[in-house]
């Protein structure tokens, strides 16, 4: 498998009054197409950090990440949105989803926003709903649908366009054992059959159980990489 994501060197501090907190400490770590793995650690250890700095939602003090060629770190607002419109799908712990919007319409958003055709949305969203079993629900709104049942709605609507990279920032941690185990299955089996890469940060156990790679950060550093 080919190298997809590069990070070299990434640091990052925030601030807290007089108090500087090191969330990233000098971090290089490369990522293969079409892997799913786990980022793990105690709290405060950097996880969410990494996260959001791979997927462009914060920078990096020093460092970059240079994703299939494209040093993410240096593009202006306007060029980071698209790059992450057409090429990162975003799981969160809180769904996110838009509450005046069926799960029909928030999975097929973003090709909405990509200028994707009617037909496409339409085939697309039928496709991945039905694929998260959900095909019947597609016309209900998030407070119509149980906690797990909405974030097999966010998993569908990061996947609907076909983006290479899924960053997912403790998807689980709201769910029951049931539903956790229903959505893992779910996005190892998309994984498998589209090719997509998974990255994960996680307290969760049977997430990493799942992960066929886990990446251990401690204090902002990474202790540990294993591939299984």
């Amino acid at each position: 498998m080919k190298t997809v994501i590069k990070t070299q060197n990434l640091s990052k501090i925030y601030k807290q009054g007089e108090i500087e907190v090191r969330a990233l400490n000098n971090v290089s770590c490369n990522f293969r197409q079409g892997e799913f793995t786990a980022i793990v650690g105690p709290s405060g250890s950097g996880k969410t950090t990494f996260l959001n700095i791979l997927g462009g939602l914060d920078k990096p003090d020093s460092g970059n990440v240079n994703i299939e060629g494209t040093d993410i770190t240096k593009l202006k607002s306007g060029k980071l949105i698209d790059f992450r419109l057409y090429n990162i799908g975003f799981i969160f712990q809180a769904y996110n989803l838009i509450p005046v919007l069926t799960a029909k319409e928030n999975t097929e958003f973003i090709m909405l926003l990509q200028g994707k055709d009617r037909n496409f949305r339409d085939s697309r969203t039928k496709e991945l709903l039905e694929e998260v079993g959900l095909g019947e629900l597609m016309n209900r709104r998030p407070n119509q649908l149980s906690g797990g049942q909405q974030q097999r709605v966010a998993v569908a609507r990061a996947l609907a366009s076909k983006p290479k990279f899924i960053l997912a920032d403790e998807p689980t941690a709201n769910l029951d054992s049931y539903s956790t185990s229903q959505l893992l299955d779910i996005m190892a089996k998309l994984n498998k059959e589209e090719g997509t890469t998974f990255i994960f940060s996680t307290h969760d156990q049977r997430v990493i159980d799942k992960a066929k790679r886990v990446i251990t950060l401690e204090d902002g550093k990474i202790v540990e990489d294993i591939i299984r």
